[in-house]
């Protein structure tokens, strides 16, 4: 232990809170604290639940006898089902991975979105309408925050990578429900949201899991536009004339009118939805992002250089199963060892796959994406 007389004066100023302060026999955090409430019991999760109930709208999803799990559990103390998975998938390492894996530029510099900030851009907007709509925030939260959580290295060119090696091929969202955050024990409800959240999959059965679907949409199309503009790659004033008229070339007026279409829509139709021109000016938007983001040239070499090195990548794992950790392989069959090397390669960030590419099988700097940190 160092002697007093050697630490700096910060580190005796924090040592000194390690505790906090105790006045009359509770510890505060402050030796100023001075803000009070009410005393009493903390509000169990059967009064929160009874309060949710008076205070949703009819049609939104109730805590109360929801949140079946594939294992069954006590209730929390004070959180509902979903506040706890919520909480579940915010702790969740395949969640902290998000911020290593590609939104759109593969590697992405100090101010452009990754997996993880796009995942929470997305939970913004779901949250906005979700509770303007009276409609459960927590768990619309959790299946924002969980919806990506099944994506590979590289963007969704990993699903392209990964898609042979499986029957049905890889499909992010129900790899992401399925097998991704299985662990978590995630109620029946948030894995639904976040197994349906793509406009190609069947319905989700809730309104929380159609606003999240909605609003995937919207922050994607605004934010990828936004770090595009900023890296010099399209301009404001290229957006479709629709757009422009609709919601501007800001990425604040843009979601400010996507989200005032949908609540607008929902309470003309009483359904989730959104307006048909602000309807039409996303779709505009999303097209155009299309052609002049994710099909350019450069992204669509960058997407080969992904899918060469995951594809090596399970090839190496599946002829030499014994790189594999064993807590993935259950089954040793020729697919449960596929299976095991896709769920392996499918949780690496895009940096360590790479590295991965470079130690074990040899792989140059020039056929990796760019951007990757190499020796």
């Amino acid at each position: 232990m160092r002697a007093t007389e050697d630490l700096t004066e910060r580190e005796i100023e924090w040592g000194t809170t390690m505790r906090g302060h105790d006045v009359d026999g509770i510890e505060h955090a402050h030796v100023d604290t001075h803000v009070e409430v009410a005393s009493g019991a903390p509000l169990d999760r059967a009064v929160r639940e009874q309060i949710e109930d008076e205070t949703m709208r009819l049609g939104a999803t109730r805590s109360h006898g929801a949140g079946a799990r594939l294992i069954e559990e006590a209730p929390d103390r004070t959180r509902t089902c979903f506040e706890r998975d919520r909480d579940r998938i915010l702790h969740a390492t395949a969640f902290r991975r998000l911020a290593g894996k590609t939104q759109v530029f593969v590697f992405p510099d100090d101010h452009q979105r990754t997996r993880l900030t796009h995942a929470l851009e997305v939970a913004q907007v779901a949250r906005s309408v979700s509770r303007a709509l009276g409609l459960n925030v927590p768990l619309t939260e959790a299946i924002a925050l969980g919806h990506d959580c099944g994506h590979g290295p590289g963007g969704h060119s990993s699903e392209d990578a990964l898609s042979p090696y499986l029957d049905g091929g890889f499909d992010h969202a129900v790899w992401g429900a399925d097998v991704t955050l299985k662990p978590l024990n995630l109620c029946v409800e948030t894995l639904d949201g976040i197994r349906n959240h793509s406009w190609s999959r069947p319905a989700p059965a809730t309104p929380e899991a159609e606003v999240v679907s909605w609003a995937d949409r919207i922050a994607y199309v605004c934010h990828d536009f936004e770090d595009a503009a900023t890296s010099g790659v399209v301009r404001g004033d290229q957006l479709p004339e629709e757009v422009l008229e609709f919601c501007g070339s800001s990425r604040r007026a843009q979601l400010a009118g996507f989200i005032g279409s949908m609540l607008d829509a929902t309470d003309r139709s009483g359904r989730i939805g959104m307006t048909s021109d602000g309807a039409a000016s996303l779709a505009a938007f999303r097209s155009f992002n299309y052609q002049q983001i994710y099909l350019r040239p450069e992204s669509r070499e960058q997407a080969r250089r992904v899918v060469s090195v995951l594809q090596a990548l399970v090839e190496h794992l599946t002829a030499d199963p014994s790189r594999l950790p064993p807590r993935l392989v259950t089954d040793n069959s020729d697919a449960g060892v596929r299976h095991a090397a896709v769920a392996w390669v499918a949780g690496m960030t895009d940096r360590y796959a790479m590295h991965a590419a470079q130690e074990w099988l040899g792989f140059t700097t020039d056929a990796l994406p760019r951007g990757i940190d190499v020796a």
